[in-house]
């Protein structure tokens, strides 16, 4: 014969005492509410306070209750806000590389607005200037240095003119077609400009090396007053160069010369001026009118 699918409670001990703690918790509980109804009727301030010590006790437990509601009722929504970081990230990084490339754009617009303002101010005080053009292209590696100029004899360029920069001398136009022109750098070994130390007129001259430097040389024979750090402009003497245009800056000495950088790196630059050859003035004395041979009469010489 099958067993029963239930047992009563009279058969196993334990389901005894079970049943016995559910019925005391049972009877203590409407125990304990009959007697906080009591108290609530006859004793509202007593009820009060009893509510009052009640809250302070399960205080703890209600908080962590709150927060545990709390994290599962919004964990919907940090599961939908982790599946939608990773395109946010993705859009964000596209707007930083966008930002980032605009920065790039600004500052290299402020940096050619610089050059022109410079260019602008050059051009409006020379008076001896040709054209503004730019400078679109440069050897770097071959044995001469050259650069090549936008603008060439229908423009007003022919060879034996400077070329300077906002920043300083560049060089002199070597051969000049009809819109274009190659200029000889001040960095070629052909290059040698008469130059002068800015603070103490000491007179140099300055050779190119054929990789980007200059060689500065003084006319005094076993003398190197050259220091780092010191300002060559050109002299003015001879012509072509006219004075006082920046031309390099001393960065080492060896030896009876001196190694220099030029201030304005073909490189860099672009916007340029050409200029008129200089011709220095010589100032000669005024021709002085001879005398005139004093009268003579009886008496002696007579004062004209």
């Amino acid at each position: 014969m099958a067993r029963p699918p239930s047992r009563r409670p009279g058969y196993d001990r334990k389901a005894q005492y079970g049943l016995f703690a559910g019925y005391v918790v049972a009877v203590s509980g409407a125990g304990v509410g009959l007697l906080l109804v009591i108290v609530a009727m006859f004793d509202p301030t007593g009820f009060a306070a009893i509510r009052s010590a009640s809250g302070e006790i399960t205080r703890p437990i209600s908080a962590t209750l709150r927060q545990l509601v709390s994290g599962v009722g919004t964990i919907d929504e940090q599961i939908v806000a982790y599946f939608r970081a990773g395109s946010q990230n993705v859009g964000l990084r596209r707007q930083v590389d966008a930002n980032r490339t605009r920065l790039i754009e600004a500052a290299a617009i402020e940096q050619e607005n610089i050059r022109l303002k410079k260019l602008l101010k050059l051009v409006e005080d020379e008076e001896d200037e040709v054209v503004a053009a730019r400078l679109i292209s440069s050897s770097s590696s071959s044995t001469r240095r050259f650069a090549r100029l936008n603008a060439g004899r229908s423009q007003g360029v022919y060879p034996g003119m400077p070329v300077r920069a906002p920043e300083g001398l560049i060089g002199r136009v070597q051969t000049a077609g009809p819109n274009t022109a190659d200029v000889l750098l001040l960095s070629d070994s052909q290059s040698i400009v008469p130059v002068r130390r800015a603070k103490d007129n000491i007179a140099a001259i300055c050779t190119g090396q054929d990789d980007g430097s200059l060689e500065i040389r003084s006319l005094n024979a076993g003398n190197n007053p050259f220091k780092p750090g010191d300002i060559m402009v050109t002299s003015g003497t001879g012509g072509l160069y006219r004075p006082n245009i920046p031309v390099a800056i001393i960065v080492r000495v060896d030896g009876d010369k001196a190694l220099a950088a030029p201030l304005a790196n073909p490189a860099r630059v672009e916007a340029v001026i050409v200029q008129r050859p200089y011709e220095a003035t010589v100032t000669r004395p005024d021709p002085v009118a001879p005398e005139a041979p004093a009268a003579v009469n009886d008496s002696g010489p007579v004062a004209p």
